[in-house]
């Protein structure tokens, strides 16, 4: 059996898909397959995806624009990897960021493995998740604090096991446009157990051209859809939603590569340091 299946839904994203794609084929662990859902691109993306019909590994779909869930959703009809991973098409990961997470989750039996998180683009790196150590949860307020969902409620940073998400029928909803906020709690709620791995990220690209949610009243009904869904499962378990006071937010600013302002952020407090080493100012956020 395979080990993974990378899922990547793609929509007009000529100017990062080589680098998405070509992350994940130089990846150390060698047993997985990347299904390129091509979701009605009118762009070069479909001539990039061309490219790369010689690899074995790679299989190409091409539907008409349906969004990205159901793109998720057609990969996930197909996929025949031990576990599913997602990944958006302007993103990228470390060499070795499957093989850690599959070994770990193989090791501790986990229906989910997480990793580390930095947002990024070509002038400042934010670290939005940081693991320091391997860590295990098992209830659901262990869960929900360790992958620190709601806050940071993303599915491309984990690999899931195909059967749990088969047996519970977990799929992402058709056309919602904030499909994560449902998504990721669903599978918290009904994991066996959670694993979170450390020294290894997936790198989410904050760019220009980045899908950025319409301001119309579809995209505010499925907002306020998500977080009322989110909040109603927070409610029946009694969870407590709100960020880690030792949860750190780092934002570096590069000119040129160097670093001329590192920002970390606290729960209640912001530390501004000089060329990422002096600092010089700290403000305390109203709560």
């Amino acid at each position: 059996m395979l080990k993974i299946s990378v899922i990547v839904a793609i929509y007009n994203a000529e100017k990062f898909l080589k680098r998405c794609i070509d992350s994940i084929l130089n990846q150390t662990i060698k047993d997985i397959e990347i299904i390129c859902v091509n979701d009605g691109s009118t762009d070069g993306s479909a001539l990039i995806l061309d490219g790369y019909k010689q690899f074995s590994n790679i299989k190409i779909i091409t539907q008409e624009n349906k969004g990205i869930s159901e793109a998720r959703n057609t990969g996930l009809t197909c996929a025949k990897g031990e576990y599913i991973a997602f990944m958006d098409a302007d993103d990228f990961i470390d060499n070795d960021f499957y093989e850690k997470l599959y070994t770990q989750a193989i090791k501790h039996d986990a229906d989910i493995a997480c990793a580390g998180i930095i947002r990024e683009n070509e002038k400042k790196k934010t670290i939005i998740v940081k693991y320091n150590e391997l860590k295990i949860a098992q209830n659901i307020q262990e869960k929900f604090t360790l992958a620190q969902c709601p806050e940071n409620n993303y599915v491309w940073n984990k690999i899931y096991k195909r059967s749990f998400l088969d047996r519970y029928h977990i799929r992402f909803v058709p056309g919602m446009i904030y499909e994560d906020l449902c998504f990721t709690p669903d599978v918290l709620e009904v994991a066996n157990r959670l694993v979170a791995v450390p020294q290894t990220v997936y790198h989410y690209w904050k760019h220009k051209e980045s899908t950025i949610k319409a301001n119309n009243d579809k995209s505010r009904a499925d907002k306020l859809y998500a977080h009322k869904y989110l909040m109603e499962k927070c409610k029946k378990y009694n969870l407590k939603v709100s960020r880690k006071d030792n949860v750190v937010s780092k934002s570096d600013f590069l000119v040129f590569g160097l670093n001329l302002l590192r920002i970390k952020r606290y729960s209640a407090t912001r530390k501004f340091y000089l060329f990422g080493l002096l600092k010089f100012l700290e403000i305390r956020d109203k709560v």
